[in-house]
């Protein structure tokens, strides 16, 4: 039996969106992929057709990218600085969470609020506050200075966060294991943390993003090329007065790019659950 024409109709338009949709969001990984194995002439030919290969593919580029800058170390950095982030964020984050989800009355939503709001301060304001603590650790030119700086825009969002998944776990849960002999902490760690999970991977993949992405920051603390992240030294050291390194510059690009899209396509069901959680109880 025929479907009916408007059925048809609305699923066609649902996959033209659909593929519409897909598309827009390849496209800059296609571009990516393509412009890191084209030869400079193909690069800068302006007679050639930029969205394919008009000459044989080359690996010139990567070898310029991981023989002859920092690229590699500058990959190492921002690992380590955004696991360090990660760790501080959670440290401070989770207990900070479950205090203000806890606390009675509109106190713990009031002060909840005034912790988000830090989070949309300019970094641009921060600039100076910041370098006084930098320069007062001893950390200026360091990467460690990121480790300092970046959980002052981590750990109010993730609280923020967090508070709002523990809001959702219900009370009695608690109660149980304080009436089977748990302490207050005994009891968040053996019931709560285990129903967390979504959210702290969350936390995880949200704080571990941001400290990969940022420039300015970096920008201002760090001018030694070993000690930048790949953020920043891709961008300062690829680009050199009005010669950009196009080829090494998508190359880098894609490079530091796949491993985030990875994580987030691995774990989308646990990050959306983890960032819906506490809208519903």
């Amino acid at each position: 039996m025929p479907r009916p024409a408007g059925k048809v109709v609305g699923q066609s338009s649902f996959y033209a969106a659909v593929v519409t949709l897909v598309v827009f969001a390849a496209f800059p990984f296609y571009w990516m992929l393509i412009t890191t194995f084209k030869t400079d002439g193909d690069l800068y030919n302006l007679k050639s057709i930029p969205y394919w290969f008009n000459s044989p593919p080359t690996l010139e580029h990567l070898k310029y990218l991981f023989e002859d800058t920092l690229f590699v170390q500058w990959l190492s950095n921002s690992a380590l600085i955004g696991l360090c982030v990660v760790a501080i964020t959670l440290l401070v984050a989770l207990p900070a969470g479950y205090g203000l989800a806890r606390m009675p009355g509109r106190s713990g939503e009031n002060l909840s609020i005034g912790i988000f709001v830090t989070y949309l301060v300019p970094p641009t304001l921060l600039f100076l506050p910041l370098a006084r603590v930098v320069t007062l650790l001893g950390l200026q030119d360091s990467m460690w200075a990121l480790v300092v700086v970046y959980p002052t825009f981590t750990i109010p969002f993730c609280t923020w966060l967090l508070m709002g998944f523990f809001k959702s776990v219900p009370r009695e849960i608690e109660e149980a294991a304080i009436v089977d002999g748990c302490t207050v902490v005994g009891a968040f760690v053996k019931t709560v943390l285990p129903l967390s999970m979504p959210a702290i991977l969350t936390v995880v993949i949200f704080a571990f993003t941001l400290t990969v992405q940022e420039f300015v920051y970096a920008l201002t603390f760090i001018s030694s090329s070993r000690e930048k992240p790949v953020t920043l030294g891709v961008a300062t050291d690829l680009i050199r007065g009005d010669i950009f390194y196009w080829g090494e510059l998508m190359g880098a690009a894609l490079i530091s790019s796949i491993p985030v899209a990875i994580a987030y396509n691995l774990f989308l069901d646990r990050f959306i659950s983890g960032i819906t959680g506490g809208a519903v109880k």
